[in-house]
């Protein structure tokens, strides 16, 4: 495929649209996020450092090869660039990479809590569990280390302290992984403040892959989140531990005792003082 085959523009358009999209949405602020198609087995499209992604036009976006050497563009290549040819290392059958900083889903990420409880059933059946990476500093080739364990089975990660990070088989569907994920951690959030998630049980679970069409097979759920806990097993994440098991209101994080009703209640009370003036 030519430098500037038909293909190779709406390719460009693509990612513009999608960045218009991401900007549009609050995803992404300033010039934060990063976006890449990958056009073939050689090269890569992505988004240019230092440009806000909500203003992009075809020209901006830089063709790379698959060491990140630039073939075509006038600008750098996101800084990111590092993460974007792991995923497509790791990963055949990838043809696009979203990275950004959607509010509530990275409010998760700063707080080391994975996306791990099986709540909604459009989520569990399209993405699974949502795992979070350690953190690791951006644009550096440690934070592709920490992300590439999670690659193997997931669409949708947590880098911690930084933000998401998506994938698909082309760029309309890594981004639509991450509106999902940033709608489920909005309601995983109210939830919390209501008294806690209750998430599907195990039967709840096995019926929704029999009523998947064959999206889903019986079983794989659990290989797919398996830290959810749906069968009272405690939550043991790596990082934000809750050591707390599904459903209950007290756990305890960092040593201390966490009560989610008295939270709540603090959480109203500040609501209502606020409201009053």
């Amino acid at each position: 495929m030519a430098i500037t085959s038909p293909q190779v523009h709406i390719a460009r358009t693509q990612i513009c649209e999608i960045g218009r999209r991401m900007y549009a949405k609050g995803f992404i602020a300033s010039n934060d996020g990063n976006i890449s198609i990958k056009i073939d087995n050689r090269r890569l499209l992505i988004t240019p450092a230092g440009v806000s992604k909500g203003f992009l036009e075809p020209d901006d976006i830089i063709m790379c090869d698959m060491s990140g050497e630039v073939i075509a563009g006038t600008s750098k290549p996101s800084s990111e660039i590092k993460l974007h040819l792991e995923v497509y290392r790791k990963r055949d059958d990838v043809g696009a990479v979203v990275h950004a900083h959607p509010p509530y889903a990275t409010g998760f990420a700063v707080a080391r809590i994975p996306l791990t409880i099986c709540i909604l059933p459009e989520v569990v059946i399209s993405i699974g569990s949502i795992p979070l990476a350690s953190y690791a500093t951006p644009s550096t080739d440690e934070l592709a280390e920490v992300v590439s364990p999670h690659l193997e089975k997931n669409n949708a990660i947590l880098l911690a302290n930084h933000g998401t990070l998506t994938i698909g088989e082309d760029v309309f569907e890594a981004y639509y992984v991450l509106e999902r994920i940033e709608h489920l951690a909005k309601v995983s959030l109210i939830a919390r403040q209501l008294g806690g998630a209750r998430p599907l049980g195990e039967e709840e679970l096995k019926k929704l892959a029999e009523v998947s069409g064959g999206t889903v097979e019986v079983g794989e759920i659990e290989k797919r989140c398996s830290n959810c806990g749906v069968c009272g097993k405690p939550v043991n994440n790596k990082l934000g531990s809750q050591d707390t098991k599904v459903g209950d209101n007290q756990g305890e994080r960092n040593g201390l005792k966490v009560d989610n009703n008295v939270i709540s209640s603090i959480v109203d009370d500040v609501v209502k003082k606020i409201a009053e003036g």
